[in-house]
């Protein structure tokens, strides 16, 4: 344990110095004589404990302590007083320091147990402090993943079966920006998106929520195409944090009538088309990400594919394959990597297709420890009549 004390008083350091010997508390012990030498010592290394004398030249009564605090957040400080300071103790307890001490009523036992328990409590203090801050940014997390990962929003039997899954990365305290969603409009046409914003933390994942919300509401809106990704891409720019945000966006149309599928992508990764036991990769022509021009055009066409009865297309985000092989090495998985995965799976149908592939894509690129990006998949289902 390592021990501060502050104190302009040779006599009463060398009696501290003399109880610490005494108390038989395994301590090194640093003297300084004023506050201001006491910030050059809490710079160059933070002690266990720090004493403090309240009347040094340069500091006075609460204001000394105000002066530690300020520097020794994590230290315990306990005060040291006179005879008839003892109000001030407790005060200065009231104000953050962990326990005081009277001058002339100190025996090597009490001085022993008070510097011991002042760290521990001052451990248990900031042990405290820190459940806390990750119980609200457990909560926080939470609420934004709601927003990111919705219910999809369809009428009883619209005529697809949807799976959605979502596995954050392995810095799970900092959320990403991936996003999805799948809405029915009032024609019938099921819409599916799939983003993913750049950068992860709560400001990434605080602007997925809101292109996720702002394509629903388009998409009911009935705007659709290139209105949609330029609508969007007006949206992100407007509440970004910084010119350098982009997101990349998969928005999907199915027809339940007849299969037919329209594909609208904005430099997303591409998508698979499952049918009969058959899975294959498709990379329809897109447009750049959302953010990336400097302003808006007619970057983005929609493409026309075909579902047939009982197929089903598969959207995903880029932490699902570009991992590295074995979890280390400098070859990635790819997306042509994954497409064979898929393939070995593709007598499952729905939920079982979508875990397994995302726990081949786990295995195949991690050596146990998760994905180190976010990860989001969704897969829509044509349940033709």
């Amino acid at each position: 344990m390592s021990v501060l004390l502050v104190e302009d008083d040779a006599g009463d350091a060398l009696l501290v110095e003399e109880l610490l010997a005494d108390s038989g508390l395994p301590a090194s012990l640093r003297w300084v004589r004023s506050l201001e030498d006491a910030h050059a010592a809490l710079r160059e290394g933070m002690p266990h404990c720090v004493l403090l004398d309240l009347h040094l030249p340069d500091a006075h009564g609460m204001a000394a302590l105000d002066g530690v605090l300020s520097q020794a957040a994590v230290a315990a400080v306990v005060v040291l007083t006179g005879l008839a300071g003892e109000q001030t103790g407790l005060a200065a307890v009231a104000a953050g320091a962990q326990d005081y001490l009277v001058k002339g009523r100190v025996d090597p036992e009490l001085f022993r147990r008070t510097v011991q328990y002042a760290v521990q409590r001052k451990q248990a203090e900031q042990a405290a402090a820190a459940l806390q801050a990750e119980r609200m940014r457990a909560q926080e997390n939470a609420r934004l993943e709601r927003g990111l990962l919705p219910v999809p929003l369809l009428r009883a039997d619209p005529g697809v079966s949807v799976v959605a899954r979502y596995r954050p990365g392995r810095a799970s305290a900092l959320l990403g920006g991936d996003f999805y969603d799948v809405v029915e409009a009032d024609d019938g046409i099921v819409h599916a998106v799939i983003g993913d914003v750049s950068g992860h933390g709560p400001d990434e994942a605080a602007l997925g929520v809101c292109l996720r919300i702002a394509w629903r509401t388009l998409v009911l809106s009935g705007v659709s195409g290139q209105a949609l990704m330029r609508q969007l891409e007006r949206i992100l720019i407007a509440e970004r944090s910084g010119p350098e945000i982009f997101a990349t966006v998969s928005s999907v149309a199915l027809d339940c009538t007849n299969g037919s599928l329209s594909v609208l992508r904005a430099g997303h990764p591409g998508l698979l088309l499952r049918s009969a036991g058959e899975v294959e990769l498709v990379d329809p022509p897109f447009g750049p990400a959302l953010g990336l021009l400097s302003s808006s055009g007619d970057h983005w066409r929609p493409v026309p594919l075909k579902l047939p009865p009982g197929g089903a297309v598969a959207l995903y985000t880029d932490g699902l394959f570009e991992g590295r092989l074995g979890g280390a090495g400098v070859a990635r998985l790819g997306e042509d990597g994954l497409a064979e995965l898929a393939a070995r799976r593709a007598a499952l149908d729905g939920a079982a297709f979508v875990d397994a592939l995302i726990a081949d894509a786990e295995e195949a690129t991690t050596t146990g420890d998760g994905f180190a990006d976010d990860v989001a998949v969704v897969e829509l289902r044509w349940d033709a009549p």
